[in-house]
């Protein structure tokens, strides 16, 4: 696919994985992007995953004439997008390598000592020559790697934004959700916890004119499609509330606890709540319940009380926001127990580093099944987060 006059795609689209870092769910597939920029001299960015070695080799001499570039770029390490080096360098036995310092060590220890015997480290601020076209390089740590930076091409004003602005899914499938559902679910899974790296990278960025951004998953981005993403990543990455609506998050062992997580939904939306997403921890898919946590501003947890703690899918459910810095929010408690209720005390605790929280009264408590008092609980929590 051209993107400008010198610009060319040169990735490869992945219909057979089944999960995407060993543990996202991706029914649409994975795009793992490459760029090819021709000029007087030739940059290859990044390569793809292992399993498209020969395909993405063959798009780069389809598109470059049969000829090896003089240099591959590698914005970053991770093997989704660094795993054909060394077969590329096997076949390219003139080509510079370029990365950051970091960038060759972590090769080193994919590929061994000797790897990339012609290189070029580069770091915040230098400019790779190409001709008409020079690169300039930014450095974006833990956006999501420590070794990671993004490039600018000011002639033709494009950004090549490594795993920024990406998203999940294959580009030669259509989302009918469009960019938002899928690149959400994609931030908060892979970059959530670094929002402070991010807001840095976004402040580097605001700098430069970009009409063009060239991720390493997911489409690329022109004109107004540019503006929407950069105002979603900064809400995204102060922890800001997106979309107004609860998200409520149970876990249920009888049904009594997902009774009153539907309860609770019904009283919600017949207050005037505008949206209301609920998903079963056992059941739904996790990484989606966390992009709905971090895009409402409130959330429920509705889970039992097991060996007195809570259930483990509601743990894990709770690691993975506050491993991602989870803050800002107002959160709801629903506690069920037979003999000893003591969800509230717990979830608290697991919350104790977060910051910006507010617990939301009253904290509804079941003893077994619903009854009118914990009913007329669930009403008032309902209440009290509208």
């Amino acid at each position: 696919m051209e993107i400008t006059a010198d610009i060319v795609s040169v990735g490869v689209n992945d219909h057979d994985i089944d999960l995407f870092e060993g543990q996202y769910v991706v029914p649409r597939g994975m795009a793992y992007n490459s760029y090819l920029v021709k000029d007087a001299k030739t940059a290859v960015m990044d390569t793809v995953d292992a399993r498209f070695g020969d395909e993405w080799m063959g798009n780069v001499a389809a598109a470059n004439g049969g000829k090896a570039p003089d240099y591959l770029v590698i914005h970053h390490m991770e093997p989704d997008h660094s795993a054909n080096i060394a077969k590329a360098l096997a076949a390219w036995t003139e080509t510079t390598v370029v990365a950051s310092a970091q960038a060759f060590r972590f090769m080193e220890q994919f590929f061994g000592a000797g790897i990339a015997p012609k290189r070029l480290v580069v770091k915040e601020g230098d400019v790779l020559d190409l001709g008409r076209h020079k690169l300039t390089f930014v450095a974006a740590p833990m956006v999501h790697w420590p070794e990671v930076m993004v490039s600018y091409d000011a002639t033709d004003k494009v950004l090549f934004s490594a795993d920024g602005f990406g998203k999940f899914g294959a580009n030669d499938v259509e989302d009918p959700e469009g960019w938002d559902c899928e690149a959400r679910r994609y931030y908060f899974g892979i970059v959530g916890k670094y929002g402070a790296q991010t807001q840095a990278l976004l402040k580097k960025a605001a700098g430069l004119d970009i009409q063009t951004v060239c991720p390493l998953h997911g489409p690329v981005l022109k004109g107004e499609e540019i503006a929407h993403a950069v105002k979603q990543y900064s809400t995204w990455s102060s922890y800001g509330v997106e979309t107004a609506g609860v998200c409520i998050a149970y876990t249920s062992v009888y049904g009594h606890t997902k009774e009153a997580a539907l309860l609770l939904k019904e009283e919600l939306l017949k207050r005037g709540c505008p949206k209301v997403a609920i998903a079963d921890l056992a059941r739904d898919d996790m990484p989606e319940t966390v992009e709905d946590a971090f895009r409402y501003g409130k959330l429920v947890l509705a889970t039992t009380t097991y060996n007195m703690d809570v259930f483990p899918f509601m743990r894990t459910f709770i690691e993975h926001l506050t491993e991602r810095t989870y803050r800002n929010r107002t959160v709801g408690i629903i506690e069920n127990g037979t003999w000893a209720p003591n969800v509230a005390k717990v979830i608290k605790g697991l919350f104790s580093t977060s910051q910006g929280l507010t617990f939301a009264e009253p904290v509804v408590t079941i003893k077994s099944a619903l009854t009118d008092a914990s009913r007329a609980q669930i009403a008032a929590l309902a209440a009290a987060l509208i």
